[in-house]
């Protein structure tokens, strides 16, 4: 595990980062090295796997402790093969705390003259959750949509059935601690006699020894294999918001349940529209004659074009709202709204004879006509007469 980055610094956040920091710089990550981004490039894979391995330690809790205090070796899957308990839980990681307490003690962790207690090493073990990242756009999560996810997960050995034993072979109770995965030991010390637990050295903490491995899972009893899914994408999701697949991730050990697949979806903007939750936000030019004289107006929704009246005298930035044109509410029933901001676009050229036109146009107008000019002149009159 040495050529493997600190998990921290594949995420590039600090050790006492918040589990929200921790999230935040993962989408960014996930989003910079997804696949459907970076197609054919094998770096960015690698990263984008590197970057989904870190996000799945650190955002676990249990597995964070572990890998703050042992590092990679406290998440290994191998790590705590010996029980889980505290002197037999890290034989994987070549540590153990039996070593530790006994230098100070005489004995283990176990306690003076107590016995520690452990996990049965043979017990179901739910399998890991796999973390995806999948872009869509704005108008797949707008409506809707079906996509199909790679999945890299662990399963069973399709040669030995998960056992790790060679086909035609099975693996043995451990004669030494019975299938336990521990053996007990006393001793005498100052304080009492001490017992304590330590991983069995004959079958290395696991109860069972397989004399003949399989080939293919080198006694493992699980492969890596990769998965083709198709997902329904429901209408209304948002970016940065995730999907869960069941029963779809890594395979449980012992008969344990299977993982599942957390699917985080990353939007990518749109051109014309905002979103601010269910609500859609588009900005419309109009010229300055339909400013003025009102007129109507083609705008865009998410569900096509729609005819909409500005009534004379619009101010440029005015902000209008279509009620049921926005986004359609997650899982559930309605919809939010659009709201349209008009922008008065003023003409950057004009001919001659436009600008005599628009010339005796403004000589008919009086201060009367514009109400924020009028009332920004009283202002200043106020202020300095």
């Amino acid at each position: 595990m040495a050529d493997k980055r600190d998990y921290y610094e594949v995420l590039g956040v600090e050790k006492s980062a918040s589990d929200a920091e921790i999230k935040s710089a993962y989408r960014k990550k996930a989003k910079k090295y997804h696949p459907d981004l970076n197609p054919g490039d094998a770096e960015a894979e690698k990263n984008f796997k590197e970057v989904n391995e870190a996000y799945e330690v650190l955002s676990d809790a249990d597995k964070k402790q572990k890998y703050d205090t042992y590092g990679h070796a406290g998440v290994d899957p191998n790590f705590g093969a010996g029980g889980g308990g505290w002197s037999g839980g890290f034989g994987g990681a070549g540590i153990d705390l039996d070593d530790i307490f006994g230098s100070f003690f005489g004995g283990g962790f176990g306690g003076f003259g107590g016995t520690q207690q452990r996990r049965n090493p043979n017990a179901p073990r739910r399998g890991g959750d796999v973390h995806i990242g999948l872009g869509i756009t704005f108008m797949e999560a707008v409506h809707g949509c079906k996509k199909t996810v790679t999945i890299n997960r662990q399963e069973n050995c399709p040669d030995c059935g998960g056992s790790g034993a060679k086909k035609g072979t099975h693996a043995e109770t451990c004669s030494e601690c019975h299938g336990t995965g521990q053996v007990m030991q006393q001793q005498r010390t100052p304080f009492g006699v001490i017992q304590n637990a330590r991983p069995c050295h004959k079958c290395g903490g696991k109860g069972k020894i397989i004399k003949e491995p399989c080939q293919k899972c080198r006694g493992n009893g699980r492969v890596n294999v990769s998965v083709k899914k198709e997902v329904n994408i429901p209408a209304g999701i948002d970016d940065e918001q995730s999907l869960a697949l069941r029963g779809e991730g890594d395979m449980g050990t012992n008969g344990g349940a299977q993982g599942d697949v957390i699917i985080v979806i990353n939007v990518k903007p749109d051109p014309m529209f905002k979103r601010e939750k269910y609500n859609v936000f588009v900005e419309v030019p109009i010229t300055y004659g339909q400013a003025v004289l009102g007129d109507e107006i083609v705008v865009p929704t998410i569900d096509g074009k729609v005819q909409y009246k500005v009534p004379e005298g619009t101010q440029s930035g005015t902000v209008f709202r279509l009620r049921q044109k926005g986004i359609q509410y997650l899982n559930g029933r309605g919809r939010g709204d659009q709201y349209v901001t008009v922008n008065v676009e003023i003409p950057k050229k004009v001919t001659r004879e436009q600008r005599k036109a628009l010339e005796a146009f403004e000589a008919t107008l009086k201060d009367d006509n514009y109400e924020e000019r009028k009332g920004f002149f009283k202002k200043i009159k106020d202020m300095f007469d």
